[in-house]
């Protein structure tokens, strides 16, 4: 936990930099200027700015553009850098941060995720605060890895969501438990300056009533790997057979499926219900206490690793960052 002297600033976009359009609010350069202004006689790391292209609101992100910051990260180190602050809007940061947990495996510097609610300059905006926050935060020293601030928290990206549209704490830490094994290594493929390919993941929510053509049509789609969000401690729809039938085919295609719960506290414990327990044995793994941002984000990694389908299976279930601890 060395305190950080050289700080990469990585500027995605959005809301904090945000300035009126013809549209209604979007992202603009120039924000370098504006943070330097605000920051003259503030005692932080000395940093350096690099504006991503292209700028874009959070509604935007995509696994795609957390490919490029996992390359501008690496080119910071390269260049002498030994933290990163990174910019991004509210809407998706949560996704991004416990992505970028897994896309920065093994780097031995802190990264930091923030922004804003209001962008800089308005009454009453949070932007500075954070911003200012955030690099004092680098500055006394923090461990590797990725972490998210926001109004003087810091939070495991893997832990937390954004459970707010309004206000100054948009995120929350929450209270999720199950599955506390740690992988003892980590293949060699995962590191964080190993490229990683797209992978095709999806989501779906189950709700009363499913059918299997909700699933099939996301299965025929070509997921290679499903994030199911069950009931309570990882239930589902056991008493159809069709449904059961569906998962049963997506394992044998290859299709890695994962339960979490949809309950803001708790985790999936499969074998508790006989409604979990018949979940696991259509080859349903346990997501734990994973939160929805964690596991797609870990699926993402895993599987654009290039990593064989049974290794895949292994390391959903165990702990590579805090996501299951």
């Amino acid at each position: 936990m060395q305190p950080a002297n050289n700080v990469m600033v990585l500027y995605t976009g959005g809301t904090i930099g945000m300035q009126a359009s013809a549209n209604g609010l979007a992202p603009a350069s120039g924000f370098e200027a504006r943070m330097r202004e605000q920051l003259a006689d503030l005692a932080v790391p000395a940093w350096r700015f690099r504006e991503m292209s292209p700028l874009i609101d959070s509604a935007n992100m995509t696994p795609a553009y957390w490919q490029r910051l996992r390359v501008a990260v690496v080119e910071a180190m390269d260049e002498g850098c030994d933290a990163v602050l990174i910019l991004h809007g509210t809407d998706t940061l949560a996704y991004s941060a416990a992505a970028m947990s897994f896309q920065l495996l093994g780097l031995p510097a802190p990264v930091v995720f923030t922004g804003s609610m209001l962008p800089a300059g308005v009454p009453d905006s949070d932007a500075w605060e954070n911003v200012s926050g955030a690099l004092q935060a680098l500055g006394k020293g923090l461990a590797p890895g990725v972490q998210l601030y926001f109004h003087g928290a810091l939070m495991a990206p893997t832990r937390c969501a954004k459970i707010r549209s309004f206000g100054r704490h948009p995120f929350a830490a929450l209270q999720r438990n199950g599955g506390v094994a740690k992988a003892e290594s980590l293949p060699a493929a995962l590191d964080y300056r190993q490229p990683k390919a797209l992978a095709n993941v999806g989501v779906l929510p189950l709700v009363p009533g499913i059918d299997a053509g909700q699933l099939d049509a996301l299965i025929n789609g070509g997921v290679q790997a499903l994030v199911l969000e069950c009931f309570g401690s990882g239930t589902g729809p056991s008493d159809n057979p069709a449904f059961l039938a569906s998962l049963q085919r997506a394992h044998e295609l290859g299709v890695v499926v994962v339960a979490i719960t949809q309950c803001h506290e708790g985790g999936v414990e499969l074998d508790v219900y006989e409604a979990g327990s018949r979940l696991r044995g259509v080859g349903v793994l346990s997501g734990g206490g994973m939160t929805r941002e964690a596991a797609f984000g870990k699926l993402q990694a895993l599987l654009g690793a290039g990593l064989t389908i049974n290794e895949v299976r292994r390391l959903v279930e165990l702990d590579l960052c805090g996501e299951l601890s």
